[in-house]
């Protein structure tokens, strides 16, 4: 796994990664924002965020603002891209198919 951003929050860690998944043979970005409650090694909530079709996790972590939630209450926050991307990612002509649809889980 390769950390592409890190970035301070809220007091806390927004970070960015990419891994590559094997099933579904591409690389895939994953966002994690570490609330300052992190930092003590407290045990804490992690709460999964799925984008919608189309989105990336770029959307969530700049639009939404939750990150300052997460930090007000102790919440980790994991937002993976939910579709794959690439050139040598199959495509199809519609928007909620190929590379722009969301089909992780």
């Amino acid at each position: 796994m390769e950390r592409l951003e890190h970035r301070a929050c809220f007091g806390g860690w927004q970070d960015v990664y990419r891994h590559r998944s094997e099933v579904l043979g591409c690389d895939m970005s994953v966002a994690v924002y570490l609330p300052p409650q992190a930092e003590s090694g407290a045990k804490l909530p992690v709460l999964y965020w799925l984008s919608g079709l189309t989105c990336t996790e770029q959307n969530f972590i700049t639009k939404a603002g939750a990150q300052r939630y997460a930090a007000e209450h102790g919440i980790i926050l994991v937002v993976p891209d939910t579709s794959p991307r690439g050139d040598d990612v199959p495509d199809a002509e519609g928007y909620d198919l190929g590379k722009g649809a969301g089909f992780y889980l």
